[in-house]
Formats: structure tokens, sequence, C-alpha cells
């Protein structure tokens, strides 16, 4: 089923310039998955290197939830699916938002094959703001300080992103709170 939905998002006419040009779509969506990880959209350089999470952020997520990189890459215990599944291009201020209605139509079908998902980590707001139904006008650092109320099912996070130091240092509740618990619950699901 899962190359059946592979084809289908490549030859989605939406998707046409990034299968012309030999770019396939970006996801991890291993059938024993756990915990499923809801991100923005793949950056260039996972693009390049066809690896989610490989640079500092990456570093940071797996440092928050307490696993390895070859825990994190290697276990099946893990699903990726952005709210797109391809680089989205460089706006003024960072990376382009992943298209607006890309999640809906293709994430429902890559969940139907994973029954065992335990845990979905919301990175950021567009993920948060949309498996919440929330307003776009909500305030991601509220929803992160309320986490407890989306739990157990969903865990809004901010980005790991090195950028969102002055975010945490302006919300240390963030590391003394929010994190220890995340971590616990991420280590309760895969060990």
């Amino acid at each position: 089923m899962q190359d059946t939905i592979f084809e289908a998002i490549k030859n989605d006419p939406a998707n046409k310039k990034y299968t012309e040009a030999g770019i396939d779509p970006l996801y991890v969506a291993p059938k024993e998955a756990k915990i499923l990880i809801v991100g923005q959209a793949p950056g260039k350089r996972a693009q390049d290197t066809r690896l989610f999470w490989n640079d500092p952020s990456g570093d940071n997520l797996r440092a928050w939830m307490g696993v390895s990189r070859e825990e994190f890459y290697q276990s099946k215990e893990f699903a990726i699916l952005p709210m797109d599944f391809y680089f989205p291009g460089k706006g003024k201020s960072g990376d382009l938002p992943p298209r607006k209605d890309f999640a809906k139509k293709w994430h429902p079908l890559f969940l139907e094959q994973m029954p065992d998902i335990e845990l979905t980590l919301l990175v950021g707001s567009y993920a948060t703001k949309h498996y919440l139904h929330l307003k776009s006008t909500t305030k991601l650092t509220d929803v992160v300080r309320d986490y407890q109320v989306y739990l157990p099912e969903y865990f809004p996070l901010v980005h790991p992103s090195p950028r969102n130091q002055l975010w945490q240092s302006k919300n240390p509740w963030f590391a003394q709170t929010v994190l220890p618990e995340l971590k616990k619950r991420v280590q309760a699901i895969i060990k």
C-alpha cells in the first residue's frame, strides 16, 4: 500500500515540478512506528541527503526525547510525516511555509497504515495548528505551555532549532517541565 501512496504523491499534478526534477517525496512511515513526528517540511539539506533531522535541530530534538541517532533512524519506532513532503524553498526569513492542504490530503492515508502510533509530536506552529484544529492566531507558546491538555495523543513542541535559544531562555518552564515529561513519555513507549 505504501508504494501505491508514494507513486500517487509523485504523480499528483501539484507535485509535478518536483517529480520532473527527480525529487521524491520525503517521509518515513514504518507500519511498526509508535511515535509520529510531524514537523513543517524538509529543509534543503534533508531533501538533498534524503535524511530528516540531520542537523543541529535534529540533534536537539533527539536530546529532548533522550534517543540516539541510531535509535532515531534505525529502530522503526519513529515515523516522520512533515506537513509537506518537499522542500518549499527559501523565503525572506527562512524556509517558506508548507503548502496549505498537503497534509490534509496525504497524512490520513499514512495514518491508516500505522495503527500502533501511541504519541504524536507536533513540532512547530504549522503541525500544531493543523492537528489540534487551532486558529491561526493561537500562540504556540501558550499551546506548548498547556501541553498536558493534548495528552496522551499529542505533544506540542516549539521547533528545536538553535535559533529558538532566545525563546527558551525567555521561557525556562519549557526546559524545567515540558522536556522532562517529553523524555519520560518517549522512553516509556520505546523501551
